[in-house]
């Protein structure tokens, strides 16, 4: 004779099955579901702009990740326009990077904004440089994403601080790590980086032909050391 309590644990097994399944199938999709690849948006000026090209920095961040068989784990997507300053950066923040919904934003901008004011006479004052450069992070953090700040490299590579605008782009530099550090955001500090490879391996003190072409924009080599800086920054994110 079946005993009722038999009868009863029977009838619920089904229902028992069922809520255990319910429970397991998060775990069980995340291990069945791609991963969703981090995206990173490059967002400055010119440098960036060239920066997707062929032996481009993102190109060659790309390529370094193929090689460790991490591409499928980032997506890198550039957005640099020639001439931009950080107030250019501020208008198309929402259209060229909150829209895309990136999860890491590299900011690398400035250059323009000191270089402009010597050619065209167009530069951007230190206290608007700052004002548009946190406004920028607020934006980038309040739609979630994380940001990574850049010095800007070299408006000359000579290495006796006679390149015309070495003070100025130091200062800029120096706005760009002191928002970093009061907000405790990650950074690259290009400035510093391209400064000391320049004493190490520009000793006839030439003002271009080291890292960049022509001062500003990086050749070939230049373009490897920035990729290599950026990442030494970013895959720990």
């Amino acid at each position: 004779m079946v005993s009722g309590r038999f009868l009863t644990r029977t009838k619920q097994c089904p229902y028992v099955v069922m809520k255990a399944l319910y429970l397991l199938l998060p775990l069980l999709l995340a291990f069945t579901l791609p991963t969703k690849p981090k995206r990173i948006i490059f967002f400055g000026d010119s440098i960036t702009q060239a920066g997707v090209q062929p032996g481009g920095y993102i190109t060659k961040m790309q390529e370094m990740l193929a090689k460790q068989n991490k591409a499928a784990d980032y997506e890198l997507i550039g957005k640099g326009i020639g001439g931009n300053k950080v107030y250019d950066l501020y208008l198309r923040l929402d259209d060229d990077v909150l829209a895309l919904k990136p999860d890491v934003v590299v900011i690398y901008v400035g250059v323009n904004d000191v270089w402009h004011k010597r050619t065209y006479g167009t530069g951007t004052d230190p206290d608007k440089f700052v004002k548009f450069y946190e406004a920028l992070i607020r934006k980038i953090q309040a739609n979630g994403g994380r940001v990574v700040l850049c010095t800007p490299a070299a408006i000359g590579e000579k290495t006796d601080f006679s390149n015309d605008q070495d003070g100025d782009l130091n200062a800029y530099s120096n706005l760009i790590r002191d928002l970093a550090a009061r907000q405790n955001l990650p950074l690259c500090d290009l400035r510093k980086s391209f400064l000391d490879y320049n004493v190490r391996n520009n000793a006839g003190n030439k003002e271009k032909g080291i890292l960049t072409t022509d001062r500003v924009h990086l050749n070939d080599t230049g373009n490897q050391f920035v990729a290599d800086q950026l990442w030494a920054v970013l895959q720990g994110m």
